[in-house]
């Protein structure tokens, strides 16, 4: 099957899969006598899969892991549970970083009378220190 009945029906958009070709997250398609690509349902598998774990927020370094993890049947389940432990932890930081921007931005907000006056908290914090009002 051509690249856009791939795409299609993996929900990977066709310069993305070229993408995971070139850089080796997948491999490369059969080529025709005509050199068009030429995909397998076992392709459109491992797109669906790919596309399931990115939309999880698995970095395209993981989602190579756990690809492998997959296609490997003598994988230890602890392996797959190490890695996505990992993921869970990057998203509780980015979480608590999120929280934190949150409630500085909020403190700023308050701070801001949001009137004619041209003094404003938010603008005088991203100026820094010593930077005139």
């Amino acid at each position: 099957m051509n690249i856009g009945t791939v795409a299609q029906r993996s929900g990977v958009p066709a310069k993305t899969i070229r993408y995971y070709e070139a850089i080796g997250l997948i491999p490369s398609a059969r080529r025709t006598g005509n050199g068009y690509r030429d995909y397998t349902e076992s392709d459109v598998e491992t797109l669906g899969f790919v596309q399931r774990a990115r939309a999880l927020g698995f970095p395209v370094k993981d989602v190579a892991a756990l690809l492998a993890l997959w296609h490997d049947r003598g994988r230890a389940s602890g392996d797959v549970r190490a890695l996505a432990q990992q993921h869970i932890a990057g998203i509780d930081g980015k979480i608590a970083e999120l929280r934190h921007m949150r409630q500085v931005l909020a403190d700023l907000v308050e701070r801001c009378a949001g009137n004619g006056d041209p003094h404003c908290a938010i603008l005088d914090s991203l100026a820094g220190p010593g930077s005139p009002s």
